[in-house]
């Protein structure tokens, strides 16, 4: 099966969000003189598609390097509940999903797609963001799930300014995935994820490549 690839792609033009560093590759090396083509990176470690450690959020958490990497190649269960402006994924839509699908095994991977990576290009895209509510990342964690991914720039709604969902997940060693593209593209709502972060000493996130099988 044809690997779909659910990342976006990392360009200088990019939309970025508030605070961050707009990305730069700055030209190095030519063939004409050096004998190859070579480039330099300047970017955040959070830029496009991108994976939080729990340390990004709780100082005792784990950073990129120290991450297994057996929890980035894992079972998916894909959530479809459109959102839209600062609207809250609750725990009552996630119970729902349970009723009329399955139950959420322990140490699973979550993934909710809500349709907002159709805003990417508009302004409001990362001050107006839906994410997940306190109850249902809580009830998330009563699961004890491995990894929660969404096609938002933030698990947290747009308006919330303490980052209340980061926090709850790192101090449980939750992996977070932001700005997944292309979930429409998966038919089933099961899954096989892989996301693959760069080996980054004590960093607090990374982009990664993320591909649904």
């Amino acid at each position: 099966m044809e690997p779909i690839d659910l990342t976006l792609t990392i360009s200088e033009n990019m939309p970025i969000f508030p605070g961050s560093p707009k990305p730069h590759f700055i030209p190095w090396s030519k063939i004409k003189t050096e004998g190859y083509n070579l480039e330099l990176l300047f970017l955040s470690s959070h830029t496009g598609t991108h994976l939080d450690a729990p340390f990004h959020f709780f100082d005792k958490g784990s950073k990129i390097h120290q991450i297994s990497p057996s929890r980035f190649i894992s079972d998916a269960i894909l959530i479809k509940i459109p959102k839209g402006y600062n609207q809250l994924i609750t725990k009552t839509d996630i119970i729902n999903f349970e009723k009329k699908y399955e139950l959420i095994k322990n140490n699973s991977t979550v993934i909710f797609f809500t349709g907002w990576q159709k805003n990417l290009e508009k302004k409001y895209f990362f001050k107006n963001n839906p994410g997940l509510s306190s109850s249902a990342a809580k009830y998330l964690i009563s699961k004890n799930i491995n990894l929660v991914g969404i096609d938002s720039p933030s698990i947290d709604i747009g308006t919330d300014g303490r980052f209340s969902v980061h926090h709850i997940f790192s101090k449980n060693n939750v992996l977070i995935v932001e700005n997944l593209c292309g979930l429409e593209k998966i038919s089933d709502i099961h899954f096989k994820l892989i996301v693959l972060p760069l080996k980054l000493k004590d960093a607090t996130g990374s982009p990664v490549r993320a591909l649904a099988i």
